[in-house]
């Protein structure tokens, strides 16, 4: 996420949500590599770029100190990160970059002490003024909050799970309001097993934030499907660099603006296509994306190897990995269909 972003020099840098500091250190070590800093963007670096929010005390402690060995703070100046719930409201600055990962889990709770001394968890919605809608929805209130947090210059690179693509209802406002506001270019579909919540299918969602116009700012969206046929877990078969390698050279992130489909309806019957093996990337106009029902971003193209040819199912370790991972899923979503019977 941060080489497609390719963050530069005196430019701020914000998480809020930012657990440990991973998205920080990663845009540090960019930085210094890739750019010979002179003494006035070696301070800023360590003193104004990064701005990060944790809600837990022991995480936001862990980030802070993880921040300070890499020389990044100061420890007599107000620290960069800001132990409290960066949803509460509307941020007192704008940001040139967001990279973040919301924590996942669909809705966003409190735990407070009932009358009979009992603590219990509570949907917490927040009234935001900014915000398109308002929703117990924790990602939609993160992707809300992001865009909220972006100068009209700024850029974004945020993982989310899948609802947030089909999800209907504030759902599709959130996605039409978001293609409107924004230029969401980007979308790199993620396999399950890279994640420690099971069963969640997550995405990345890159966009550029724009000043108010009279039309959509989003003109296409190029998609990167390394899902299908793509199998990982954290222990036998973890997600590393090498496996995005084509994914940020098809983004091209030195000029995004030429990019070259690997598949397109001449190519769909090529050899290559057909065994799965090119055509990860490709782009869908705003007009289609529009057509679709709810609006949904939730899009795939590419023949699913494991559905039809036996010969080419995953191993069987793998593939109990994943029916645990979409029993798990089921039974949270029976849970929460279970607190609302109960509510």
């Amino acid at each position: 996420m941060v080489e497609c972003v390719r963050p530069e020099p005196k430019k701020t840098i914000a998480d809020p949500a930012c657990g440990t500091g991973g998205f920080f250190l990663a845009a540090y070590d960019f930085l210094t590599s890739e750019h010979q800093l002179d003494k006035a963007e070696t301070r800023f670096l360590k003193k104004e770029t990064f701005h990060g929010w944790e809600i837990v005390a022991s995480t936001a402690r862990m980030a802070l100190m993880n921040l300070f060995l890499h020389n990044i703070g100061d420890i007599d100046a107000d620290p960069p990160i800001h132990r409290e719930d960066a949803l509460l409201g509307k941020p007192s600055e704008l940001y040139d970059y967001v990279l973040a990962n919301p924590p996942f889990g669909k809705k966003s709770s409190i735990t407070v002490t009932n009358e009979e001394g009992k603590e219990e968890k509570e949907d917490l919605t927040y009234n935001r003024t900014d915000f398109w809608v308002t929703t117990t929805n924790k990602q939609l209130n993160f992707l809300q909050h992001i865009v909220s947090m972006l100068k009209t210059t700024g850029q974004a690179a945020v993982v989310l799970p899948d609802n947030v693509l089909f999800e209907g209802g504030v759902g599709e406002t959130v996605r039409k309001k978001l293609l409107e506001k924004v230029d969401l270019h980007t979308i790199l579909r993620l396999p399950t097993g890279i994640f420690y919540a099971h069963g969640v299918k997550a995405n990345v969602l890159f966009f550029d934030a724009k000043p108010a116009a009279k039309t959509p700012w989003t003109k296409e969206v190029w998609f990167y499907d390394y899902r299908t046929n793509i199998s990982h877990t954290l222990k036998k078969s973890p997600l590393k660099y090498d496996h995005l390698k084509e994914f940020v050279e098809c983004y091209n992130p030195k000029n995004r603006h030429k990019r070259k489909h690997t598949w397109s309806e001449d190519t769909a019957t090529s050899p290559e296509a057909l065994e799965g093996r090119s055509g990860r990337w490709r782009k869908y106009a705003y007009d289609e994306i529009m057509a679709r029902d709810k609006c949904s971003l939730d899009i795939f193209w590419l023949k699913d190897d494991s559905m039809i040819d036996l010969d080419n199912l995953p191993e069987p370790d793998v593939l109990a990995a994943e029916i645990v991972e979409n029993i798990e899923s089921a039974l949270e979503s029976f849970r929460a269909i279970l607190e609302k019977l109960n509510e």
